[in-house]
């Protein structure tokens, strides 16, 4: 069967415990049964959208980070418009709650 192409994971900052397990799963069902395994674990791994990123991600950071940009792009959006949404949730969360007791 083929030996897994990666030796090191490309971008590997901010993986989690979970993610390095589905990395670990793609690359057993790539060493067992090819790219039509590895094929079907991508399948059970997109079930989980943002495990999904997290893992596509440290795989091809510069694609997936290009994929973004290009998607909020297309939604009008731009990095500074996400920073900003992101500073307004962050202010709001830090600030005392409006309701009473």
């Amino acid at each position: 069967m083929p030996k897994w192409p990666l030796e090191k994971i490309p971008d590997p900052a901010g993986l989690s415990d979970a993610d390095w397990a589905e990395l670990n799963k793609l690359k057993a069902a790539y060493e067992s049964g090819g790219a039509k395994a590895l094929s079907a674990a991508f399948r059970e791994l997109v079930v989980d959208p943002i495990r999904y990123i997290s893992v596509v991600g440290a795989l091809f950071p510069d694609m997936v980070r290009e994929q973004i940009k290009d998607t909020l792009a297309a939604r009008g959006l731009t990095e500074e418009d996400i920073r900003r949404m992101l500073e307004e949730i962050k202010r709001q969360s830090e600030s005392p709650s409006r309701e009473s007791h």
